[in-house]
C-alpha cells in the first residue's frame, strides 16, 4: 500500500512514476510537484476504495470527462492524501456494514482535513452510509433491500441535480444495497428517493458533502454520467483539461530526466499493445540507447514468433533482437501443474534471458543497461492492492499474476513504467498519438505467460501446446473471417486437459476436450462474454473436430469477470 500511494503522488495528478527496486534518487513526490509550474494547484479527483466491484469505474468515468482521477485504498493515511492535494475526494461503495467492527472508514481528521481546505467530497453507495453515520445520523438493514435497476425522484432546487432530472419517475439508476440511511444528520437533505420511499441522494452544501446510495458509474444508472459530471464540473469547479496528449509530453520529459543523456535501457517486447506503445513512447527519448528484445519461450501462438517480428520491422520501425528460450523455459516448466508455480517459473526464466540480453548490449556497445521498460498498467496496480475490509493485506510488489510472472526483489535494473496509470483503452489512444499502426493497436491482449495460462496442468504433456496452437488459429481466424474482430476485447482457446468420449469415422474416441473464449470489455478490469450466432459456434466447432487431431469436443466459456477472470489460470 505504501508503494502504491507513493506512487500516485506526483505533479498535480498528471506524472506517472516509475517503480525502482532500489532507492530511486529523484526528489520526494511532494517537491517535484512544487517545482513543476502548472501543476501544484489541485487538478485532480481521489477515490477511496471500499470494496466495490464497479470502484474501478469510478475513475474511468472521471477520466472519461476529461478529468485525472486515482484510485487509493479506503484506509489511506492522511499524509498520503495531503500529498495528492486532491480538488474532490470520493468514496466508494463497498460489501460492508457501517455498524460492523472493524467496518473501513476515513483516517482520523478527515473531515477536519477537507473542510479546512474546501475539498468537496461524494459518497457512492456505502461511501454515503459511511458520511451519514459519522456525521450522526442513522443508518439501518434496509426494510426491502434494493438491487438492480430501480426508478427514482429526484427533488426540485438541489445543488447535486439543478433543474437537470427534476421529477422523472422513469428516472432508473442502478442498486446494490441491503443498508440504508433511515436518518439524516443535522445540515443535510434527502434530495431523492426510490419507489419504495428509501433515501438516495443526500446533500449539505454548507459542508460541501454529497452521497449517493446508487451507482452513477454504472451504464445501467441513467444521467449517472452527467450527475458526476454537475458534481466535478459545477460543484467542484474542476476544468477537464487533462488528456493523452499531457501524459505523453511528461511521460517523455520524466523519462528523459530519469535515463539521462547517456543511460542504456532494455525493453522485452511481448507482440501486445502495451509493450509496444512504452517501448514507442521510451524510443523517443532514447533512440539507439533502447535495446528491445522478444522472447520465444516455447509458449507462443500459432507462428507468432514469425509474425511478431515482422510486425515490428515494418510497422513500428523498432530494432528488435529475438531470442529463443523455449528449450530452457519449456525444460523447467516439465511436470508442473500448480499454475503459481508456472507463473513464477516463466517470470524468473524471463527475468535471466533480460540479464543475459544486458549483459550482450554491455559487451556491445560498451555501457551497462541499468533500466528495464515495462508495460504494466493501471488495473495491474489496482489489483494488486486489495481495498480494506476483504481480508486480505496489501501487496508492495507486483503480484506474480502481473509482468510476465512476477520480479524478484533483488531486480538489478530500475523499472521504467509509463504507462503505469492508464487503462488498456487509454493506452491505445497513447499509441494513436505516437502514430503507432492502427492494425497494431487493435490487437486482442495477450497474457505475458503465454499458452501456459491457457493450458490447465502440464503444458509439456504430449501434444497439447501444438493442439492448443491450431484449435486457437482456426478460432481466431474465423472471428476475423466473420469481421468480428474489432467487436471483442479478447478471444482465445484453452486446452483443458480433459478427455470426452466422442464417434469419429464410426470409431469410438477418447479426445481432448477445448475451450473457447471471447469477452466485451472497456479495460479488461470487468468483462462480458461475447454472444456468437449459434450458427457460427457451430461452425468453428465443426472445423476443430475435422481439423485438430486428437479433439471431439469444443465448448464456449459463457462466465463473465467477475466471478470469473479472463484467462482460465
Amino acid at each position: 500500500r505504501a508503494e502504491y500511494t507513493k506512487t500516485i503522488a506526483h505533479k498535480g495528478f498528471h506524472t506517472m512514476t516509475a517503480r525502482t527496486t532500489k532507492t530511486s534518487s529523484e526528489e520526494p513526490p511532494a517537491k517535484r510537484a512544487k517545482s513543476s509550474a502548472g501543476h501544484a494547484d489541485r487538478k485532480g479527483v481521489v477515490v477511496l476504495d471500499y470494496g466495490s466491484q464497479y470502484t474501478q469505474l469510478i475513475t474511468r468515468r472521471i477520466r472519461e470527462l476529461s478529468i485525472y482521477c486515482v484510485l487509493v485504498p479506503g484506509d489511506v493515511k492522511k499524509e498520503s492524501i495531503v500529498e495528492l492535494a486532491p480538488a474532490a475526494i470520493i468514496l466508494s461503495g463497498g460489501p460492508n456494514s457501517v455498524h460492523v467492527e472493524g467496518a473501513p472508514k476515513v483516517f482520523d481528521g478527515f473531515w477536519d482535513y477537507v473542510k479546512q481546505n474546501s475539498i468537496p467530497v461524494l459518497g457512492i453507495c456505502y461511501g454515503m452510509q459511511l458520511i451519514v453515520h459519522q456525521w450522526g445520523g442513522q443508518v439501518e438493514p434496509a426494510d426491502k433491500r434494493e438491487y438492480g435497476r430501480m426508478p427514482i425522484k429526484t427533488v426540485s432546487g438541489s445543488k447535486l441535480y439543478g433543474d437537470n432530472f427534476v421529477g422523472f419517475d422513469t428516472e432508473h439508476v442502478w442498486m446494490s444495497h441491503g443498508d440504508e440511511a433511515k436518518v439524516l444528520p443535522k445540515g443535510f437533505t434527502c434530495v431523492a428517493k426510490s419507489e419504495e420511499g428509501a433515501i438516495v441522494a443526500i446533500e449539505n452544501p454548507t459542508e460541501n458533502v454529497y452521497g449517493l446510495q446508487y451507482h452513477p458509474e454504472v451504464t445501467h444508472t441513467e444521467n449517472g454520467t452527467a450527475t458526476l459530471k454537475r458534481f466535478l464540473y459545477d460543484i467542484c469547479n474542476l476544468s477537464g483539461n487533462w488528456s493523452m496528449e499531457d501524459v505523453l509530453k511528461e511521460q517523455l520529459e520524466k523519462i528523459e530526466a530519469q535515463v539521462g543523456p547517456n543511460g542504456h535501457a532494455i525493453c522485452a517486447l511481448s507482440g501486445g499493445v502495451d509493450s509496444a506503445v512504452a517501448a514507442t513512447l521510451v524510443n523517443k527519448v532514447m533512440g539507439g540507447r533502447l535495446h528491445c528484445c522478444f522472447v520465444d519461450n516455447g509458449l507462443l501462438r500459432y507462428k507468432e514468433g514469425e509474425r511478431v517480428m515482422r510486425m515490428f520491422s515494418e510497422s513500428l520501425h523498432l530494432p528488435v533482437t529475438m531470442v529463443d528460450a523455449s528449450e530452457r523455459t519449456l525444460g523447467k516448466l516439465k511436470g508442473i501443474t500448480d499454475p503459481e508455480r508456472k507463473r513464477k517459473i516463466i517470470g524468473a526464466e524471463f527475468i535471466q534471458v533480460f540479464q543475459e540480453f544486458a549483459d550482450s548490449v554491455e559487451k556491445k556497445v560498451g555501457a551497462k543497461p541499468a533500466f528495464l521498460v515495462q508495460g504494466t498498467l493501471y488495473p495491474d496496480v489496482i489489483e494488486s492492492c486489495p481495498p480494506p475490509g476483504k481480508g486480505q493485506k496489501h501487496s508492495h510488489t507486483i503480484k506474480s499474476h502481473h509482468n510476465v510472472g512476477g520480479l524478484p526483489e533483488d531486480l538489478k535494473f530500475q523499472l521504467i513504467e509509463p504507462l503505469r496509470e492508464l487503462f488498456k483503452d487509454e493506452v491505445r489512444k497513447l499509441g494513436a498519438i505516437m502514430d503507432v499502426p492502427e492494425r497494431f493497436l487493435k490487437r486482442h491482449p495477450f497474457p505475458g505467460p503465454g499458452l501456459a495460462v491457457r493450458c490447465l496442468g502440464d503444458v509439456c504433456q504430449e501434444g497439447a501446446l501444438d493442439t492448443l496452437r491450431l484449435v486457437d488459429e482456426i478460432f481466431i481466424n474465423s472471428i476475423r473471417e466473420a469481421e468480428l474482430y474489432d467487436e471483442i476485447w479478447q478471444a482465445f482457446a484453452v486446452f483443458l486437459n480433459a478427455r470426452s468420449v466422442g464417434v469419429q469415422g464410426d470409431c469410438r474416441t477418447h479426445s481432448f476436450v477445448v475451450a473457447l473464449r471471447a469477452i466485451t470489455s472497456a479495460d479488461g478490469m470487468t468483462a462480458d462474454w461475447y454472444p456468437f450466432e449459434a450458427s457460427f459456434l457451430a461452425k468453428v466447432s465443426n472445423k476443430i473436430c475435422n481439423e485438430v487431431k486428437g479433439v471431439n469436443r469444443v465448448v464456449y466459456d459463457i462466465s463473465s469477470k467477475p466471478p470469473a477472470t479472463v484467462e482460465w489460470e
